[in-house]
């Protein structure tokens, strides 16, 4: 079964109030489609650095979102090479300084194996104008890529 490292923003879609934007709409209706009826045909994952995002801000809010993470296995980010790689990401210029925690998560997921890092943050991570080079960085370090998606990507109707 592959595995899927679900990035923070895909919680944030799950357990946000719905909002007049249709992109937003769009990307959660997306979302919760994967959610209840693709995500068990994967082995879901997350890390403590998921926990943590999720649970920063508003209490209820936070609790919220925790909600959707009880019980999802959590990767070890204590293994020094999580932050060796997340320093390549960032030295590379990949991602910039200010979005460490976002190399972190695609360091998680290559030093782990995962299979696909899930994400809505198209800014830093999944992002087509850097990924190649993400791709091929994990590459030379000697990680083989998990592959970086949306969930519309997962969608039967993409």
């Amino acid at each position: 079964m592959p595995t899927v490292y679900i990035e923070t923003s895909i919680i944030g879609y799950l357990a946000s109030r719905p909002r007049d934007d249709v992109i937003f709409q769009a990307r959660q209706e997306l979302t919760r489609i994967w959610w209840n009826a693709r995500r068990e045909q994967y082995r879901i994952v997350v890390s403590q650095l998921v926990l943590d995002e999720a649970g920063a801000g508003d209490q209820e809010a936070a609790a919220e979102r925790l909600e959707f993470l009880d019980g999802i296995p959590l990767l070890d980010v204590t293994d020094p090479r999580i932050d060796l790689v997340a320093d390549a990401l960032l030295a590379a210029h990949l991602l910039p300084a200010k979005a460490r925690s976002d190399a972190e998560h695609v360091a998680t997921a290559a030093v782990h194996g995962v299979d696909y890092l899930l994400t809505w943050n198209c800014k830093h991570i999944a992002n087509a104008e850097t990924l190649p080079g993400v791709y091929r960085l994990l590459t030379d370090l000697g990680y083989s890529s998990p592959l970086i998606v949306t969930p519309e990507e997962f969608s039967e109707n993409a």
